[in-house]
């Protein structure tokens, strides 16, 4: 159990920090506008789909679990 809890206080303090940053507006100019990501609008219709962006964060959150299972 104390492995739980380790993980619990190391997700907890990551989350803290995304939270921080992104309130901060780190990533405001690119997060979502990335090359890849689907826009599509007419005149009174918008579809946005941002799919590099969730493929990018995929990739990186797979590495962190990744790297947290090994240690």
């Amino acid at each position: 159990m104390p492995e739980m809890g380790k993980l619990l206080v190391v997700v907890g303090v990551a989350l803290v920090l995304i939270g921080l940053a992104m309130w901060m507006g780190v990533g405001r100019g690119w997060l979502g506008r990335m090359p890849g990501d689907i826009h599509y609008s007419r005149e009174n219709f918008s579809f946005h789909f941002p799919i590099v962006t969730c493929l990018l964060f995929s990739v990186i959150l797979t590495l962190v679990m990744w790297l947290l299972r090994k240690f």
